[in-house]
């Protein structure tokens, strides 16, 4: 018999918001993570509409909105002056929580809090060495000497991943970058703190964003530094004199950086991975794919993977579900990740980009082009991935089907309880599927074959959809739609046991 059900590799937002999914469908789960203890650095530091859905479906999103910034635009100067403004909006979806500017580690606090609430501890100085597998598990070596057989294992240990490494898997990747310097300092500079300022010169962007701090003068500092020491670490003391020369050279503004609360350096690579699993492990957020920290995608994607692989290997471990559905996950995941890491590298080359012809095209062309409101509510659309969609994956629906089809998302509907009470479609969800049916007398029962994990919610409005029930994954993918209680039968038989639609 296995220690555990699931071995999670990684205390950070993706195997943290793994381990509540999985608990949520009653899979006993232990968290283990090389650090000492959790981090208090933030590292990422916006979350988009996306990322707070998971967390809110999770349970864990408590009180980060009402805690976090609100920094929704973005100003680009050329030398002193304002040359585009580039506002985040509602999409004009129904969403079930905002984009936020939030510390990656509050994050990760209000996980590891609900994560508790469940009935789990991640346990600290807990690296992994060894994972060797067979038909029936795992067992796993660890740094502390100790043991722990498991009948999965996931990394989500970062870019390093040990996971990774154990199972085979290889990660191509290019480099992107020269030196990017990372800082959140205690900044005096005259400058409006109700959004985000970038200076892309000659010399090298950077970047200002206003960080929530009870003081008022906490800044994020990004700053390209192409020109420094070649193969040269830098000090926490070169890094923070750097960032002090860098800020008011480049904003051409007086600045005074009075302290700091976090100094790191980087260069952006793309990375991703052959494949998302080998045999009975797994790969989760960055030890599957590593972004560019522009437009707050590593996070975002870590999340989406976290919730799309806890249902599905709930299921399988509960016995409703044949192991064909986990090839599921990177069938939905992977080319999601491919379309992102595109889109992040181009932006980090437009960003660096030091020759004239790229600094024409950027300075020029781009920025004139991101003021119109159509762009920018494109913007909006595509960084928060509320556009995600299965719907070209094996459970998706043939595209004559009228919308929402079998793989999209499905907005933060509100709907009528058994009891008459009014609630939202994404508080039910995280541990449940949701029947989500007409008013009046349910047309098609609530399936069997998911378990007591199902919901049965009533429409409160009219829909063109009315005479339609739809079937939602714990996920807030639409999985089936129709009327007839054979049709569900036959997609739930198809998708449990092959994995593909019918």
């Amino acid at each position: 018999m296995p220690d555990t059900e699931v071995l999670v590799v990684g205390a950070g937002p993706t195997g943290l918001a793994l381990a509540c999914g999985l608990r949520l469908h009653g899979v006993d789960v232990r968290v283990v993570d090389r650090a000492d203890g959790p981090a208090t650095t933030s590292r990422a530091n916006f979350l988009h509409a996306r990322g707070s859905e998971v967390l809110d479906r999770l349970g864990a999103l408590g009180d980060l909105p009402a805690e976090a910034g609100r920094a929704m635009q973005v100003t680009t100067y050329l030398g002193d002056r304002p040359m585009m403004r580039l506002r985040f909006g509602d999409p004009g979806l129904r969403t079930a929580g905002p984009p936020m500017v939030v510390s990656q580690a509050r994050v990760e606090e209000s996980l590891r809090r609900r994560l508790t609430d469940l009935g789990v501890s991640p346990g600290w100085g807990r690296g992994l060495q060894t994972a060797t597998q067979d038909d029936d598990g795992v067992t796993a070596g660890f740094t502390d000497g100790s043991t722990l057989r498991a009948a999965w294992v996931v990394g989500c240990d970062g870019t390093g991943s040990a996971v990774r490494k154990a199972a085979g898997i290889t990660a191509p990747g290019v480099r992107l970058s020269e030196r990017f310097l990372l800082a959140d300092v205690h900044l005096e500079i005259d400058l409006d703190r109700s959004g985000t300022s970038g200076w892309a010169g000659p010399a090298g962007l950077v970047g200002l964003m206003p960080m929530p701090h009870p003081d008022g003068d906490l800044w994020r500092v990004l700053a390209y530094d192409p020109d420094g020491r070649a193969h040269h670490a830098l000090t926490q003391d070169e890094i923070l004199t750097r960032i002090t020369d860098l800020v008011p050279a480049r904003t051409g503004r007086p600045a005074t950086v009075r302290s700091a609360e976090w100094l790191s350096e980087f260069t952006v690579h793309r990375r991703l991975a052959d494949s998302y699993r080998a045999g009975r492990m797994f790969l989760a957020g960055d030890a599957a794919h590593a972004h560019a920290p522009f437009g707050g995608q590593g996070m975002l994607t870590g999340l989406g993977d976290a919730e799309n692989l806890a249902w599905k290997l709930a299921l399988v471990i509960r016995g409703a579900a044949a192991p064909h559905l986990l090839d599921t996950y990177e069938a939905e995941r992977r080319p999601l990740a491919s379309d992102v890491l595109r889109g992040t590298s181009a932006l980090t080359r437009i960003d660096v980009t030091r020759s004239a012809a790229g600094r024409f095209l950027r300075d020029q062309l781009l920025v004139r082009a991101f003021r119109a409101p159509w762009i920018q509510r494109w913007a909006t659309w595509t960084t928060s991935q509320l556009w995600v969609s299965y719907r070209r994956g094996p459970l998706g629906a043939a595209p004559w089907v009228r919308r929402p089809r079998p793989g999209d998302r499905v907005g933060d509907l509100t709907l009528r309880a058994p009891d008459g009470a009014t609630t939202r479609l994404h508080a039910e969800l995280g541990g449940s599927w949701v029947v989500v049916a007409p008013a009046g007398p349910i047309p098609v029962a609530p399936p069997t074959a998911l378990g007591a994990h199902v919901k049965v919610l009533h429409r409160t409005e009219p829909t063109d959809a009315a005479g339609d029930t739809w079937l939602v994954r714990p996920d807030g993918h639409l999985a089936w739609r129709g009327t007839g209680a054979d049709d569900l039968d036959r997609w739930l038989r198809s998708a449990l046991t092959s994995g593909h639609r019918p």
